[in-house]
């Protein structure tokens, strides 16, 4: 068998739902996730035939919940470097600085891996369209794999959302809106036009159940990629959150398989000033986020005011022992552009949000400097040309 999927389970209340039917949320609105039998997993996911694979997203099928190969739908997507940082580690403090570079992806950005799940498992359960708000590189992912799969799609963002990915989703044939506000105002907007569309499915970040699936396997490949264990701390920027939520979900089926040796990293989750719910939920000892009044940071990603799975990351984040920081943008912009110096890596500002992230943690002492640290860049550079001034 390809996936040993299983059930859905409500995030909130553990109430099992099918899995091979077309699902949104639980009952309580709650994001569903993904189970599996991890006992016949273990039988056929074992470090000998992880190494016979191909190196991409779909070696690890049994834990990912399309049943029929004939329904992936990839554009050569997983196994992105893990990139040793010696000289900026060296600078900040961190000499075991780490960067998971998904700017590598098809699309330019880690939201490939949730879109080649998620279209690849609507596609196996007859969805016709996705439909989706966005900040942009979602929506230009979900609009790339869509088409890749023959499926329609309806993709709505913030006017001020990269130029570069109205465009993506423009050449990928997606029906595109443009609004004026947030990407809640964008959601709004989804949720009408959906309004009598029959056979299409509403994707917005935790509204399906399959794009943490994609995104868990950055903590697959990491595991793999430093010799089946974990690292000291993983840093993420946290918009949606649906990245850290899935690396937190990677590592315990991976313990459970016998797949990971160890300790599990601690998780940090990394926001903007500018628009911190995550950060500040974190230290008020909150279980849920409060949205800004007026959420804005040059690093567009983050500006998510109301996760829908916030409680999701803060569980995460604090089950890990980890720990939630908030940077402003003048310190990820010099960050983004110190990086680019020392290592010639030019990262998009949401990732070098954890960068300027790794030098506030080893500042405080939260960081001793000793530790193996990940930080993850969660896309090019090149999507945002506006932060760098010209030569």
């Amino acid at each position: 068998m390809w996936s040993t999927l299983s059930h859905l389970e409500c995030s909130r209340h553990g109430d099992a739902y099918d899995a091979d039917t077309v699902a949104g949320t639980a009952a309580c609105g709650a994001p569903l996730l993904a189970r599996y039998d991890l006992a016949r997993a273990a039988a056929m996911l074992t470090p000998a035939t992880l190494a016979a694979r191909a190196p991409d997203l779909w070696r690890y099928h049994e834990v990912l919940p399309v049943r029929d190969p004939a329904h992936v739908t990839t554009l050569g997507e997983g196994m992105t470097p893990l990139l040793a940082l010696p000289r900026h580690g060296a600078a900040l403090g961190v000499p075991r600085l780490l960067l998971k570079d998904e700017g590598l992806l098809p699309t330019g950005t880690f939201k490939a891996r949730g879109a080649a799940v998620g279209v690849s498992r609507a596609r196996e359960l007859g969805v016709r369209g996705i439909a989706m708000p966005t900040n942009g590189n979602a929506g230009a992912a979900w609009a790339a794999y869509a088409a890749r799969a023959g499926l329609g799609a309806l993709i709505a963002m913030p006017r001020d959302a990269p130029e570069i990915t109205r465009r993506e989703c423009t050449i990928t044939g997606a029906e595109l809106h443009v609004v004026d506000g947030l990407i809640g105002d964008a959601g709004a907007l989804v949720r009408r036009l959906l309004a009598g569309r029959t056979g299409w499915q509403d994707t917005a970040t935790l509204r399906e159940p399959y794009r943490i699936e994609g995104k868990k396997t950055m903590g697959w490949e990491i595991v793999e990629q430093l010799g089946r264990r974990a690292p000291d701390v993983i840093l993420y920027p946290t918009g949606g959150g649906v990245g850290i939520i899935g690396i937190h979900k990677a590592m315990a089926e991976m313990r459970a398989l016998g797949l990971l040796t160890g300790p599990l990293p601690r998780l940090v989750a990394v926001q903007a000033q500018g628009c911190a719910p995550i950060v500040d939920a974190f230290h008020a000892g909150a279980t849920e986020s409060v949205a800004p009044a007026d959420p804005r940071t040059v690093a567009f990603g983050l500006t998510v005011p109301k996760a829908l799975g916030d409680f999701l990351v803060l569980e995460a984040v604090r089950e890990s022992g980890g720990t939630a920081v908030a940077v402003p943008d003048a310190d990820l912009l010099a960050a983004q552009a110190a990086l680019a110096r020392d290592e010639g890596l030019w990262i998009c500002p949401e990732g070098a949000a954890c960068v300027a992230a790794v030098a506030v943690l080893r500042e405080s002492g939260w960081l001793a400097g000793d530790e193996e640290v990940v930080v993850l860049n969660t896309g090019s550079g090149l999507i945002y040309p506006e932060t760098v001034a010209g030569g």
